[in-house]
């Protein structure tokens, strides 16, 4: 162990130099995919109320319903239903040029939610490289739910938005500072693995 803190120690600065060359080439390389930004708005589900039921069940239900939908969410089912409520308010031209599979994988990955547990609250995230278009497809879903959301979960649930989407002011996906971050550690810890093989060796 003091062996490998001493050769950090004198060669920290090959080690700084690997981690910034690896994080500028990792940083190079999220460039090469399309940025994207986040709009991101809230929803809250409210079980009808009933006599005896505690605030505390009422909430892990709330959760239950979540996440049944963040599942429901990434369904053709609810696409198609998003399709049917949207209108004309969202293009969808790039997206009818994709066939059935590529279709099921880009719809996740254009819109995202979770749940806020303890709280009954569902994040709505959708992502474009264009901030105003991320938040009409927010708000597009967040409208679906509200309007036919009841049918996946039951009528015995109110689904409320509460929250407005809001879009990230910088592009989020891909994120450039965390590739950066982890290139310069990648970099830096190969560079360390590097000098403490050849020390191993030239002492053999």
């Amino acid at each position: 162990m003091s062996n490998i803190i001493q050769i950090v120690r004198h060669r920290y600065l090959a080690i700084l130099l690997a981690g910034v060359i690896v994080a500028g080439l990792a940083a190079g390389a999220t460039l090469f995919f399309p940025l994207q930004y986040r709009a991101d708005a809230q929803v809250l589900i409210i079980p009808k109320s009933r006599l005896g039921v505690d605030p505390y069940t009422v909430v892990k239900s709330a959760e239950r319903v979540g996440d049944n939908l963040v599942q429901i969410l990434q369904t053709d089912d609810f696409l198609n239903k998003v399709r049917a409520n949207a209108g004309a308010e969202l293009d969808w031209a790039k997206f009818d040029k994709l066939n059935d599979r590529q279709k099921r994988k880009a719809w996740p990955k254009m819109v995202a939610a979770g749940v806020v547990y303890g709280t009954g609250v569902v994040n709505v995230s959708a992502y474009h490289t264009n901030a105003d278009e991320a938040k009409k497809i927010a708000r597009v879903v967040v409208n679906t739910l509200e309007t036919v959301g009841w049918e996946y979960v039951g009528a015995d649930v109110i689904i409320k938005g509460v929250n407005n989407p809001v879009a990230t002011r910088w592009p989020a996906r891909p994120n450039l500072a965390v590739n950066a971050v982890l290139g310069f550690l990648a970099g830096a810890m190969l560079m360390a693995l590097v000098l403490v093989k050849k020390s191993v060796i030239s002492n053999s």
